[in-house]
């Protein structure tokens, strides 16, 4: 029987793994620890994924190998080249479709909503990393030795996601405290659901018309981040959020005891203005849907 491979165990390599088994796949996830959710259809297996020998053994009877993983954020610019290569090279070694997890760092700063179809320009070093990722594999497939495809999301909201939403603001409202937020509380943003993005990733990797391109994850329509954790407290029946724009002092302090946090000035445009992504030709495409909201905020409220 035949096996996806999955790479990565942070929430949306759990999701999409999940989702797979659930449906009656074999699925092997591959962290470096063998961490993983229990069950019967999820195999847990502890190796490096930059070791191209080791993941290529671990493909072998792989039909799809999706990508879920990064490196930590500050680490980017140096790990995460070895980490796509060695991923690329299993794929070509085993044939196993290649699906990549992207996220919309490579379009740069963009006036108007973000499109499949916008030409890579980016204004920050890890959008620069995350575009010559893409064309490499792109690369690859073009001249006929793999055959591969990204999904592309924006910032993740859902149990388990890690954005800046997720972790400075809605611990915050959920507590009834006030929060700090690093960017304009009134811009509107696009959200991507945990389970939408394990969706898309599942449905491109079984319809041929998928090879070769970009798809962005179905995404409701943008909310800024005062109305975001407004729907988040009312879901959960807490009080009004207290939100207050964090001054660019405190972030430039805040480097200095975190490296993902003196990582963030660099991608602030994407919170100092708006920040829109649109799926419609994927949700047209795959007969897809992004989850409401409100029943993502649920889920997050409850657990």
């Amino acid at each position: 029987m035949s096996v996806d491979v999955v790479v990565g165990a942070g929430s949306t390599g759990v999701a999409t793994a999940s989702l797979l088994a659930d449906a009656g796949r074999r699925v092997r996830l591959v962290t470096r620890s063998g961490s993983g959710p229990e069950h019967p259809g999820i195999e847990r297996v502890a190796a490096d994924a930059t070791d191209a020998d080791r993941l290529t053994a671990l493909c072998r009877d792989a039909t799809t190998l999706f990508t879920c993983a990064a490196p930590p954020y500050h680490a980017w610019p140096k790990a995460f080249p070895p980490l796509s290569a060695a991923l690329l090279t299993a794929a070509e070694r085993t044939g196993a479709g290649y699906v990549v997890l992207d996220n919309l760092y490579a379009y740069g700063q963009v006036d108007g909503p973000m499109t499949e179809d916008l030409p890579p320009a980016p204004n920050s070093v890890k959008g620069g990393v995350r575009a010559r990722i893409w064309q490499e594999a792109l690369a690859a497939h073009q001249a006929g030795r793999v055959r591969v495809t990204a999904v592309r999301a924006s910032d993740f909201i859902g149990v388990g996601a890690s954005s800046v939403f997720t972790l400075a603001v809605a611990p915050k409202v959920l507590a009834g405290k006030p929060a700090l937020v690093p960017g304009d509380l009134d811009a509107p943003h696009s959200w991507s659901a945990v389970r939408d993005v394990a969706r898309a990733l599942v449905a491109v990797s079984r319809d041929d018309r998928a090879w070769g391109h970009v798809w962005h994850v179905p995404t409701p329509a943008p909310v800024s981040v005062r109305e975001l954790a407004g729907l988040l407290a009312h879901t959960a029946g807490v009080r009004a959020p207290k939100l207050r724009t964090m001054p660019a002092w405190m972030l430039t302090l805040g480097g200095l005891f975190s490296a993902t946090v003196r990582e963030l000035p660099e991608i602030q445009y994407q919170f100092r203005q708006p920040f829109v992504l649109d799926s419609a030709h994927t949700e047209e495409t795959f007969d897809l849907k992004p989850t409401p909201l409100e029943v993502t905020l649920k889920e997050m409220a409850t657990v």
